[in-house]
């Protein structure tokens, strides 16, 4: 099976070397580099259906379903895969340009709120900002009796959970 690839696509300008595509037959059955002229062959193809894939450093190339009639030997049918859309001549063509890295999000103020570490900032100043004002607004009977029952139920003080003051 001798075929023509399209190196130079549409769009996409000349590939940056032509010897460094490589085509690869039924997942890598066959492997094959571009010549320089642009063309590749396989040889000793059986009849049946094979898939054509390219890879190419940089660009993405639909893989091509290629029907190799066993009834009149030397005819070839080929289709894309990815619309199915017969090919009268297999040119290979790239689809797009690979994106090989992310692009970067702008910063956001709401992506510092989300995060967890802008969810515990956000709860802990809520607790010293708005804790002194719920004591504050506390019944003063409601208080001792919540003070009581912290020194009942031996919640240790600060002093005691320091080991330089228990040192002392």
């Amino acid at each position: 099976m001798d075929c023509k690839s399209g190196a130079g696509a549409k769009g996409f300008g000349l590939l940056g070397k032509i010897s460094d595509v490589k085509v690869i037959l039924n997942g890598g059955q066959k492997v094959t580099f571009l010549r320089p002229d642009g063309y590749f062959s396989f040889y000793n193809v059986p009849a049946g259906t094979h898939l054509i894939e390219v890879a190419a450093i940089g660009y993405f190339f639909s893989p091509v379903r290629v029907d190799v009639s066993a009834r009149n030997p030397g005819k070839v049918q080929a289709a894309l895969t990815e619309n199915r859309r017969g090919l009268i001549e297999l040119v290979l063509e790239p689809l797009r340009e690979e994106q090989y890295y992310e692009i970067r999000e702008p910063f956001s103020i709401m992506s510092v709120v989300k995060s967890p570490m802008g969810l515990m900032m956000g709860f802990m100043l809520i607790v010293v900002f708005l804790m002194p004002k719920l004591v504050e607004n506390m019944d003063p009977e409601e208080m001792r009796r919540a003070q009581e029952e912290m020194r009942s139920q031996g919640v240790p003080s600060l002093s005691s959970l320091l080991p330089s003051a228990a040192r002392n």
